[in-house]
Order: structure tokens, then C-alpha cells, then sequence
């Protein structure tokens, strides 16, 4: 069992961090963070000294004082280090710097010298380091204005607004998960690499990710079709943008429903892209479902009967809840890192129209179990 904290745990690439880390309770056990650790020398020794690995994600990336970021960044890895000496506490340490290192400006400045003190520790320590340099991180729930051009154009085109392209250059991207992965490997393998140079997995013009955000909004969020999702960029990208939608208000969508003296036709969904399609039957006061997915797509229809789906974030306490009828037919999609459920709250049989991205395979699943 692998005792791992994250400085900056409810932070945009921290949270996604500790929620997937928390998919594996027989490998790893979370040592909680909170930020007033950086503000007493007691609580962060506690911290530090039960830690088998610190990955530092914590960093001020926007001031309107440059001089600020650079001051701040560097001192919180002064202060875990002081940390790790008064305790004698030699664990990994994982830091998140940025391919910004070598620009002239205080950010990457500030992550360089802090990967550099970190590195200097670890050599004096016979301790394991690593120092990622991570390429622009994107994906859900990255606060806009923020944490990247992607999640400012996303919630501004879900918000019926009109972004700005200031300069269109060219992005080296990386999605947040695939960064997780990358770190939780380097956990696993105790890679001591000083500097590791995390490599991108997409690239892309800020005009052509705009246009694509676009046709998103324009396919998907107004239409109710699934876009041509080809790549596995498209389809992150496209699940990063689902969460910018306001999922309490969208949802459920109604159906256009035909009908005529021989009954009723309803298009449940229209695909530019593949996937299983499926039915069920729920008996009255029978819950289904209570899982989450970080990847797939997916989409519930009631079509006969009535029926509550609720819907949860992981890591928040509030609940969405959409009541569904057959006799006016409509349907939910399922944002990842959603738990979901349906249940029959009806006195009939409830028959239910499932969509979802990718045919089910036992051995990757990608469906978590929490109750809603």
C-alpha cells in the first residue's frame, strides 16, 4: 500500500489525480491536504513525515503581479522542503512544472527553480525525484480564465458566448487523465528523473480547437446529435466540453414524437459515431445503475413507464434529479465522472433506450461503482 499526498489536491489536475487515485484502494491510500498545511510548520510535518510519495501540484499560475507567482511558487517548495528536513521524511516527490520553463516570464521561471531546489534536495537525500514538464493540460472541470484556453472557450460557448482568439498559436496539448496516468506510472516504477519531459498527445491551432468547440455546441448542445468524434483528442475534447454545459438545465431533452392513427415514432439518437445500443425493462421501485464512467459517452431514453435519474458529480454532495415520462419521450447523457442512476417510480413495467460510445468489454469496463 502506497501512501501518496497531493499538495493542491482540490486544484483542477489534483482533483482528477485523487479521485482516480481513489479507484484503487488496494494500491494506494490518500494522505489528505488541505492548504492551510503551507501556513503551520506542524500540520505540514504531520503531512509530510506519513507520505511514501508527495506529488506538487500546488502553484499560483495567474496574478495580476507576475513578481507574486514567481515568490509564491518557489516558497512552497522551500516550505515542504524545511518540512521534509525538520522530519527527516525522504519520500518520492513528484512536481508538476511546465514546458513554460524556458520562456521569459515568472511562471516558468518560478517551476524551474522550484524543480531545481526539489532536485537538489533529493541528490543531498539519496532520494527519488521526479520533475515532469508537462505540455498545456486540458480537460473537465478546469476553472475558465484559468487553467487553459479550452476551458475558458468551453464555457464560454456553452454560455452563449463569443470567445476571443488573441493569438492563434500552436498547442501542445495533453488531456487531463492521460497526465494521471503518466503520474500514477511514475509512482508504480519510483522514477527518479530529475527532469522528465512528459510528452503531448495532441496538437492543435487555438482557431482549429475553437472550431471544433463549435460544431460541438452547435451539433450536440443545440441539436442533440453526437458529433463525428474520430480521434481520442475529439472525444476527450469532447467530453471536456459536456461539462461545461449547465447539465441541471439542459436536461432531460423531450423527443420529437410523431404520431398518427397507427401509434407514435420517436428517433432516440442520431450518431457520428458507433457504439451499443440496448433496452432494459425495471419492475416498479427497482433502482439500476449507481456507477460513474471517465470515459465513455452515454445516453438514457425512457420510452415507457416513469422513471427518476439522478446524477452526482464525484467529490460533491449535490444531486441532480430529472423525472422522466414515456408519454412525453426524453433522455439524459451521462457527463463523465457523474455517478448515475435510474429507478422505476412508476406502477408499470419502465422501458428504458441505452446508448453508449463503446461496445462493453469486461476487462476495461471503465464503470465505477458509488451510489448517487
Amino acid at each position: 500500500m502506497i501512501k501518496v499526498g497531493i499538495t493542491g489536491q482540490n486544484g483542477f489536475i489534483g482533483q482528477h489525480l485523487y479521485n482516480t487515485i481513489g479507484l484503487h484502494p488496494e494500491d494506494f491510500e490518500i494522505v489528505n491536504f488541505e492548504k492551510q498545511y503551507f501556513l503551520k510548520d506542524d500540520l505540514l510535518d504531520a503531512f509530510v513525515s506519513q507520505c511514501d510519495v508527495i506529488v506538487h501540484l500546488a502553484a499560483l499560475n495567474r496574478h495580476n503581479d507576475p513578481l507574486v507567482i514567481y515568490q509564491t511558487n518557489v516558497n512552497l517548495v522551500k516550505l515542504l522542503i524545511a518540512a521534509l528536513q525538520r522530519t527527516n521524511s525522504k519520500p518520492q516527490i513528484i512536481m508538476s512544472s511546465s514546458s513554460q520553463e524556458n520562456n521569459d516570464n515568472h511562471y516558468g521561471q518560478s517551476k524551474k527553480e522550484g524543480r531545481l531546489l526539489f532536485s537538489n534536495w533529493a541528490k543531498a537525500n539519496n532520494a527519488v525525484f521526479t520533475g515532469m514538464i508537462i505540455p498545456n493540460v486540458f480537460g473537465p472541470f478546469g476553472n475558465p480564465f484559468y487553467n487553459s484556453v479550452i476551458a475558458t472557450f468551453s464555457h464560454q460557448i456553452a454560455n452563449n458566448q463569443t470567445p476571443k482568439i488573441e493569438v492563434d498559436g500552436h498547442l501542445k496539448l495533453i488531456y487531463v487523465g492521460q497526465l494521471v496516468t503518466e503520474i500514477i506510472n511514475c509512482i508504480k516504477e519510483a522514477r527518479n528523473l530529475q527532469e522528465y519531459n512528459v510528452k503531448h498527445t495532441a496538437e492543435a491551432k487555438v482557431s482549429e480547437v475553437l472550431a471544433l468547440l463549435v460544431n460541438f455546441k452547435d451539433t450536440y448542445q443545440d441539436k442533440g446529435e453526437i458529433p463525428i468524434l474520430d480521434s481520442t483528442f475529439k472525444i476527450n475534447l469532447f467530453n471536456t466540453f459536456r461539462c461545461y454545459m449547465d447539465i441541471e438545465t439542459h436536461f432531460p431533452v423531450q423527443y420529437t414524437q410523431h404520431t398518427d392513427p397507427r401509434g407514435s415514432f420517436v428517433e432516440v439518437i442520431r450518431l457520428g459515431i458507433g457504439g451499443q445500443v440496448s433496452f432494459s425493462t425495471t419492475v416498479p421501485n427497482i433502482t439500476r445503475g449507481n456507477h460513474f464512467h471517465t470515459r465513455k459517452i452515454e445516453r438514457f431514453s425512457v420510452i415507457k413507464g416513469k422513471a427518476l435519474i439522478q446524477l452526482r458529480r464525484i467529490g460533491t454532495d449535490k444531486v441532480l434529479e430529472f423525472y422522466l415520462d414515456g408519454n412525453n419521450p426524453a433522455y439524459v447523457d451521462m457527463p463523465i465522472w457523474y455517478t448515475h442512476n435510474i429507478k422505476n417510480i412508476g406502477e408499470e413495467v419502465l422501458y428504458t433506450n441505452f446508448w453508449i460510445n463503446e461496445p462493453y468489454n469486461a476487462d476495461d469496463a471503465d464503470t465505477y461503482f458509488v451510489e448517487v
